[in-house]
């Protein structure tokens, strides 16, 4: 892919790229006075939801069409650009027809490629940068596949909006940065912008600038921030938003590292790093040549692959060192639960 950052004339090309704005557009007064506060604090480009996706209905599904007339005025008055989400091919031909400057696609509108052909079928033609969000489960292809799609249309200013992965555990955050997965996906696009949505993935306003940070130590470049001018009272999400003052604050807080430095020094440090990491290789073959032999002892025996006892034992045991050793119990949790499937895979196959 042959893409193009997410330039707009007056915007210093500079990290973070930074959206603000309430997670929806609810009346104009609040519009208006959000975006007024916005524009006072020097951000540039104002977003606001005007179809809003519920998962259950009954819920606010946002204003619709008139919202735009919102944005258009936020746009004349301020000179901030607007951006707005779109999930349909009429959403796409609303929002263009009445000067939205940039559109976002939902993490409910990635998963489906359907809705993202019918989306791209609408772009053909347009020069409009679009941001596609991580689909809600964590699934890089898919994401990827949706991206592709607003690329075939012609569009080259696009750029990928991590807001985190739905989950079937409960954990501090409403969606699961997981960011290894968007790390993938810049080693696999790396013309590709990410910008980062820390309050989808915190759900709550407290995480947003550990999150936002972490973004920024991760080299990301840009920033989807909900901020209304009065959170308490939002219509939806009201949690997760903040008020400009905050945001203000977060801004001027956010360390920027600097990506410009050499690497040079690093060189010694990395090599050891390679030898470590040759040297868990290695190791991992031996158990699983160990593995393999436990398999056809089983066998023999006529015993089965999977002993649940033993493995809880063993998880059991390593996520304890893990905490004592000052590493992530849940890091190790992960390593155990992989090289275990992997051993048992070996064994499987010698039982056939």
């Amino acid at each position: 892919m042959e893409l193009q950052p997410i330039l707009l004339p007056g915007i210093e090309n500079a990290r973070p790229l930074l959206i603000a704005g309430p997670c929806s557009a609810e009346t104009e007064a609040q519009v208006m006075d959000t975006a007024r506060q916005l524009a006072s604090k020097n951000v540039k480009i104002f977003r606001a939801g005007i179809w809003k996706p519920r998962t259950k209905p009954g819920g606010f599904e946002g204003v619709g069409v008139q919202g735009l007339q919102w944005l258009k005025h936020v746009k004349a008055e301020t000179g901030m650009y607007v951006a707005t989400e779109v999930a349909t091919s009429r959403h796409v031909d609303e929002a263009l027809g009445n000067g939205i400057d940039l559109l976002w696609v939902g993490a409910r509108t990635s998963a489906n490629p359907f809705a993202m052909q019918e989306i791209a079928d609408a772009l053909h033609g347009v020069d409009v940068p679009v941001l596609v969000k991580n689909p809600v489960n964590p699934d890089l292809e898919l994401w990827i596949g949706a991206i592709e799609r607003i690329y075939n249309a012609g569009i080259r200013h696009i750029a990928a909006v991590h807001r985190g992965f739905s989950m079937y555990d409960k954990n501090m955050y409403r969606n699961h940065p997981q960011w290894h997965i968007p790390m993938e996906l810049r080693r696999r696009l790396p013309q590709l912008p990410i910008i980062c949505d820390p309050s989808h993935i915190g759900g709550k306003r407290e995480l947003i600038a550990p999150l936002a940070q972490q973004a920024m130590d991760l080299n990301f470049d840009g920033l989807i921030i909900e901020t209304h001018a009065h959170p308490e009272q939002a219509w939806s999400d009201a949690a997760q938003q903040i008020t400009p003052d905050i945001l203000e604050y977060i801004m001027h807080t956010l360390v920027i590292r600097d990506t410009n430095q050499s690497t040079e020094n690093l060189a010694q440090l990395r090599k050891q790093i390679d030898e470590y990491d040759a040297g868990l290789l290695e190791t991992l073959a031996a158990r699983m040549r160990v593995a393999k032999e436990i398999g056809r002892y089983k066998k023999e025996h006529n015993m089965p692959v999977l002993q649940t006892t033993r493995y809880d034992e063993i998880l059991q045991k390593y996520v304890a060192q893990a905490a004592q050793l000052g590493i992530s119990p849940d890091f190790i949790q992960t390593i155990f639960v992989a090289i275990h499937e992997e051993s048992v895979r070996h064994q499987m196959e010698i039982m056939r």
